[in-house]
């Protein structure tokens, strides 16, 4: 298992400290620092079945600055979404925890974790 963390987000704080509480074995990745590459980003996205823009923090300076909240949400401008994804990291949702089963989580609630633990 492995969680992807900003330490100063409070969601991710509570995900740990659930974690640790549940005895969970699982890797930090702090992704601000070791930055997921495109590929990473679309294998999370594979075991999340979910979309870039549906893990896109559109709230974010950045977000704002490249209009993300005006870009396509189909398949054409898929790689545009996880390009800006790598490129900056701030934009991703988090926590997003990847569990044993092959499949993951945006852990942003107490029962999105225990869903990933039970997995």
């Amino acid at each position: 298992m492995e969680i992807w963390i900003n330490p100063a987000c409070s969601k991710c704080r509570s995900a740990l400290t659930l974690l640790d509480a549940e005895g969970a074995d699982y890797t930090v990745r702090r992704y601000l620092e070791d930055v997921p590459s495109p590929e990473e980003i679309r294998a999370v996205l594979d075991r999340l079945g979910l979309e870039p823009w549906d893990i896109t923090r559109t709230g974010e300076d950045i977000a704002k600055e490249l209009g993300v909240k005006d870009w396509p949400r189909d398949e054409t401008a898929r790689e545009k979404w996880i390009e800006a994804l790598s490129a900056h990291p701030k934009l991703i949702q988090r926590p997003i925890i990847t569990a044993e089963d092959g499949t993951a989580v945006v852990g942003r609630t107490e029962e999105a974790v225990r869903d990933a633990l039970s997995r």
